[in-house]
């Protein structure tokens, strides 16, 4: 199922997936941003949804962006403060991330990237659990909107699950944004 829709994804253009960020972004995020609220994005990788855009619009609205470190095989995600613009440093497996100086924080709402979804909220990733486990530790601290952010071609009929698979409250895709809290 992973392949699958990873290939789908693939097989978008880079001109199509540009245009998918932008539409979103201009959509902007489906709840409520409190001045200072804590958006964490991420940065993407291959043929990622890019939520760059997003982010940057949701600062102009007065979030405090952050972006995921891998701390450890096994282990949450750690989140630090990003200013946009900042130059970032390449991290464990390459991915880009903020300077191990920038403060840590918790997100409120955390951007999520994914290889598929379905319409209850569940997710594919890449399998090494670093989101789930994160969203697990915030959510036992307080309330934190989880919204993937994916290409409609990444949707898939269902997504086996079990007890520890986080569920996601929203998926933005270019063509529309899909409210689960109620999946």
């Amino acid at each position: 199922m992973r392949d699958t829709a990873l290939a789908r994804r693939e097989a978008l253009s880079a001109a199509e997936r540009e245009a998918a960020a932008a539409t979103v972004a201009a959509r902007g995020l489906p709840v409520a941003v409190a001045t200072g609220a804590v958006l964490s994005g991420y940065s993407p990788i291959r043929s990622e949804f890019d939520p760059v855009p997003l982010m940057r619009h949701t600062e102009g609205a007065g979030a405090t962006l952050a972006l995921p470190v891998i701390v450890a095989r096994d282990q949450p995600l750690l989140f630090r403060q990003w200013l946009n613009g900042t130059v970032l440093l390449k991290g464990q497996l390459g991915i880009l991330e903020p300077d191990p100086a920038a403060p840590a924080l918790d997100p409120d709402i955390m951007l999520v990237p994914l290889a598929a979804f379905d319409r209850r909220g569940h997710r594919i990733g890449y399998g090494a659990g670093h989101y789930d486990r994160s969203l697990a530790m915030l959510r036992a601290r307080k309330a934190v909107i989880a919204i993937g952010l994916a290409f409609s071609v990444q949707e898939v009929a269902a997504v086996p699950n079990d007890g520890h698979d986080e569920r996601l409250d929203f998926v933005l895709t270019e063509t529309e944004t899909i409210d689960l809290r109620g999946a």
